[in-house]
């Protein structure tokens, strides 16, 4: 059955979640990311792995320490 990609606009491109079949074909870790650039000479494609046990437990360390900070920041915007 064929997977819906949708893909998530960012900064630096289009960000689309791989299926497990992308994955396995680019020899890519499950659950790994595109990135899908345009330039002038045409697109460009990174794949980004999942984030390990190690880095999710950091940024929840630095929500927790910094979670006011963020909240204050996303209050006041750009």
């Amino acid at each position: 059955m064929a997977e819906v990609l949708i893909p998530k606009k960012s900064e630096r491109g289009w960000i689309i979640q791989m299926t497990p079949e992308m994955a396995r074909e680019a020899g890519a870790a499950e659950g790994s990311c595109l990135i899908v650039y345009l330039g002038a000479g045409g697109i460009s494609v990174e794949i980004v792995p999942p984030a390990t046990d190690e880095i999710k437990s950091s940024v929840a360390r630095s929500i927790d320490k910094l979670g006011d900070a963020f909240a204050e920041m996303k209050r006041l915007g750009d």
